[in-house]
């Protein structure tokens, strides 16, 4: 078999191959009502609080709307100072200013889509992240009306990402549905992954390669990544998302305080 036929076959079972089947799961299961509709009522992820004065960090998932649905995930950043009355929500979007604080509930269904939790700190733990993650939001440069792009970014998961970047300590992935999130929010084609643990190399979003012990390996072709990671085994697929050991994009539940956990 010739190299050429070879990498077509990798791209047809790890790239279209997976897409095809997130179509087909997306189509069964309904595109649900319109989005002005649609409901963005809580999820019930979050304690009220009023019961819970600690410190809180959340970073949240939930596939993205429409036919987008099929490959992507939005993300946002929630948090609550210790002894705060409410809890703070920030998402970057297509319309408005784009970084928008408190528009949605917290914990809210994106667009009648449920969301899950990628990373959960609670207590001291999330009392620590909180000033730099507010510094890295006041900080972020693409915050003026017009920067958003959808594709390949910056968009909401390179919103995120940028943040998680100013807290590498957390030591967590996005999940790889997660697209926008490669793209070089600060020009570098070359630099550490979020997590600190290893390399990212990426050609404007559109191309790149991600090695690292947190991310594992990730090959980003056309902003739709697929890889594989040793650490907690498993592969990523586009559409699909982590198949194997529960991993960073799945649902979690909120630890114990004061913790802090990639989930």
């Amino acid at each position: 078999m010739s190299i050429l036929k070879f990498g077509l076959l990798l791209f047809a079972l790890f790239f279209l191959l997976p897409l095809g089947v997130s179509a087909a799961l997306y189509h069964r299961e309904g595109t649900g009502a319109g989005w002005r509709t649609a409901d963005r009522s809580s999820a019930g992820l979050l304690p009220p609080p009023a019961l819970h004065p600690d410190a809180v960090v959340r970073v949240f998932a939930a596939q993205t709307v429409r036919w987008r649905g099929i490959f992507a995930v939005h993300c946002w950043i929630v948090f609550k100072p210790e002894g705060a009355a409410a809890y703070t929500r920030y998402d970057y979007t297509a319309w408005g200013e784009p970084i928008r604080m408190n528009g949605f509930e917290p914990d809210g269904r994106w667009f009648g889509r449920a969301p899950g939790a990628v990373f959960a700190a609670d207590g001291s733990a999330a009392a620590a992240l909180i000033p730099r993650m507010r510094t890295a939001i006041a900080g972020y440069a693409w915050r003026n009306r017009g920067d958003y792009r959808p594709w390949p970014g910056p968009n909401s998961n390179t919103f995120v990402a940028a943040v998680l970047d100013a807290v590498p300590e957390i030591r967590i992935s996005l999940p790889p549905t997660a697209i926008g999130k490669d793209y070089p929010y600060d020009g570098r084609w070359l630099r550490t992954t979020p997590s600190g643990t290893g390399l990212r190399f990426t050609l404007g979003g559109y191309a790149g390669l991600t090695v690292g012990w947190v991310e594992g390996v990730e090959v980003n072709l056309l902003g739709v990544v697929a890889g594989f990671d040793l650490r907690r085994p498993a592969i990523k697929l586009p559409g699909l998302g982590r198949l194997g050991m529960a991993g960073p994009d799945g649902p979690s539940t909120p630890p114990a305080s004061p913790t802090m956990q990639p989930t």
